[in-house]
């Protein structure tokens, strides 16, 4: 997928991706790629809020892809809505690089022991 990390904490991740290789026929940028982008980002931001000893795993991922993208990277920043002791909830906007809205995402996971 070619993602690269920007900045990762519990409160926001941000990374971006190049749309290259992560296309559907059309050329066009995959829906199924930003929700990889999406999951991935709000991930390591609930494992990072979960902290040592203990996991995060995605229970639920919505997104609503608003428009194309056809070349260059997307960049994706997941802000926490919520965190919790066994729940974090992250709101991830992915942007192409004019600054314009891909997708829009939510993800929420569960926080457990290891």
């Amino acid at each position: 997928m070619g993602i690269e990390f920007l900045e990762a904490g519990p409160e926001r991740v941000v990374g971006r991706m190049p749309v290259e290789g992560n296309t559907q026929p059309y050329g066009l940028l995959h829906g199924g790629a930003s929700a990889v982008l999406a999951e991935t980002l709000g991930s390591v931001g609930a494992a990072v809020h979960a902290g040592p000893g203990r996991v995060a795993v995605g229970i639920e991922l919505n997104a609503t892809h608003h428009r194309s993208a056809t070349s260059g990277h997307v960049t994706g920043i997941a802000t926490r809505l919520h965190g919790g002791r066994t729940l974090a909830t992250y709101d991830i906007e992915i942007s192409d690089e004019q600054g314009r809205r891909v997708c829009t995402a939510r993800l929420t996971c569960m926080l457990r022991d290891r």
